[in-house]
């Protein structure tokens, strides 16, 4: 399963994908402050172990910007100021690990630095993240993206190791925040890649590596 999985990575890295041109982009690109991470919220850690788990059904209700905050904050965000530390690893500092937050609204960008969304479109694009029926269920669609032009002096092979590597930290934090604060969330390889690619305007540079499905628990009657 580990080697299907590593070929299907492989195949998807070979894909000439076309990027959005600079006056799309420019035209879409809107900053938006995040809330202070709250870091003192959410159940202990070793709770959060006991609760880990993959979830397939959401409610639509929308996340508040505080818990959208916290969320961005714990995938990736700037733990150690001075010296611009993340609460995930990253083989040499790289930070080549993008995370794009896809939403009813549109489609953006988490700048950990200044942590704030970057609006890259404004079109709902959430239906072409995973194949599974629920995408379109919940509010927030992770989409990580690696860009390979930041692996400085690596072999294809230590990039495409490092890359899966790295997101799999990212998103065991958002596995972990999610049952910290009674979340639902599946991470999901079941994704076309090349089209959702294309409709993010990704840099040839880019690839889709995963998905991570998070929202309210669906409501039980």
């Amino acid at each position: 399963m580990i080697k299907d999985t590593y070929s299907i990575f492989v195949s998807e890295w070979a894909l000439d994908i076309p990027a959005a041109t600079a006056s799309d982009r420019a035209a879409e690109a809107v900053s938006i402050a995040l809330p202070r991470p709250q870091t003192d919220a959410g159940k202990p850690l070793m709770q959060s172990l006991k609760d880990r788990r993959s979830s397939r059904e959401f409610s639509r209700d929308e996340l508040p910007p505080q818990v959208v905050s916290d969320l961005l904050w714990a995938a990736c965000g700037v733990n150690r100021p001075e010296t611009a530390g993340r609460t995930s690893p990253s083989a040499e500092n790289w930070q080549e690990i993008e995370v794009y937050v896809g939403r009813r609204e549109g489609l953006f960008v988490y700048d950990a630095t200044n942590h704030a969304l970057i609006r890259r479109l404004t079109k709902d694009i959430r239906s072409l993240t995973g194949l599974q029926s629920f995408v379109m269920d919940a509010p927030v669609e992770l989409v990580y993206v690696a860009d390979f032009s930041r692996a400085e002096g690596a072999t294809e092979d230590e990039r495409r190791l490092y890359c899966v590597a790295d997101t799999g930290f990212i998103a065991q934090n958002m596995y972990l925040f999610c049952a910290s604060q009674g979340l639902a969330t599946v991470v999901r390889g079941a994704v076309d890649r090349a089209p959702l690619a294309k409709a993010m305007g990704l840099s040839r540079h880019q690839r889709v590596i995963l998905a991570q499905t998070v929202g309210y628990p669906a409501k039980t009657h």
